[in-house]
């Protein structure tokens, strides 16, 4: 996740659970360890963050390195957190997943300003790439297990979802939609984990164009930089569902001269 208004990028390992900021002018990394496995996170207007943690919502101080569980846990038994994005209300939209990756066991959830929790989508095997379109009427999100990634249309003032439809499923690509963000021009860019490469898909869903990677299992992106216009990619460091993750998995990367631009992403409001 970039973070626009200190120019730094912020991503995590949900295996080895930790939080990590990169400062891209100094090269300096900060880290912090969290208490159990993290699927994902967002940064909090009031200071600190917001996590999605194995079990349920927390919020974390930079400080302190203490992360307090807000309300009850919510993921269902046998389902973890996975990926997480915030709308431009400032809402904090996360997913969880099956923790076989076998089938719909897993929710998608909202937490608003006001830290209440409700369901958006009951029913999902492993929620990756949850993204919205720049005009704000459009939620995605892939279903890693199905390799499908769906659209909703978004009412922004209530935060709700309603008309799931599939945006375009992932075929002959050799893996399953991971990580996606979404362009200024409204394109969305899925990492393909087990593909190597990262795809661009149109707003109608048809494939714009393919990027390859010099890793397998590439897992998420993001646009950051000043002006927005530098891809940074994470990916998978051991074997996972029987994917091999290569000599460089486990790398951050930086990929530059695509020619398009992302969006800022907003921080939480609680």
């Amino acid at each position: 996740m970039w973070d626009v208004k200190e120019k730094a990028l912020y991503w995590i390992d949900g295996n080895a659970p930790a939080l990590y900021r990169l400062d891209p002018k100094t090269n300096d990394i900060k880290t912090w360890k969290m208490p159990k496995q993290i699927g994902s996170f967002a940064i909090r207007e009031k200071g600190g963050a917001v996590l999605a943690l194995a079990d349920g919502f927390y919020l974390f101080d930079f400080n302190t390195g203490e992360a307090k569980l807000i309300g009850d846990p919510v993921a269902k038994p046998g389902t973890t957190f996975n990926d997480g994005k915030t709308d431009v209300r400032g809402r904090f939209i996360a997913g969880t997943m099956d923790s076989k990756f076998a089938g719909p066991a897993g929710s998608i959830f909202s937490l608003d300003a006001l830290l209440k929790c409700r369901v958006l989508e009951p029913a999902i095997g492993c929620t990756n790439g949850p993204c919205f379109s720049p005009d704000n009427r459009t939620f995605y999100c892939a279903d890693s297990v199905s390799r499908t990634i769906s659209a909703y249309d978004y009412d922004l003032a209530s935060g709700t979802v309603s008309n799931k439809r599939q945006f375009v499923a992932i075929k002959g690509m050799g893996g399953v939609p991971d990580g996606a963000t979404i362009d200024a021009e409204g394109n969305l860019w899925s990492a393909i984990a087990g593909g190597g490469k990262l795809a661009c898909f149109k707003p109608d869903g048809t494939l714009a164009r393919t990027v390859e990677v010099p890793v397998p299992i590439i897992t998420s992106v993001m646009f950051g930089g000043d002006n927005l216009d530098v891809m940074y990619a994470t990916s998978i460091g051991m074997k996972t569902l029987n994917m091999e993750p290569g000599p460089d998995g486990g790398s951050l990367f930086a990929i530059r001269g695509l020619g398009v631009k992302g969006k800022p992403e907003p921080r939480f409001a609680g």
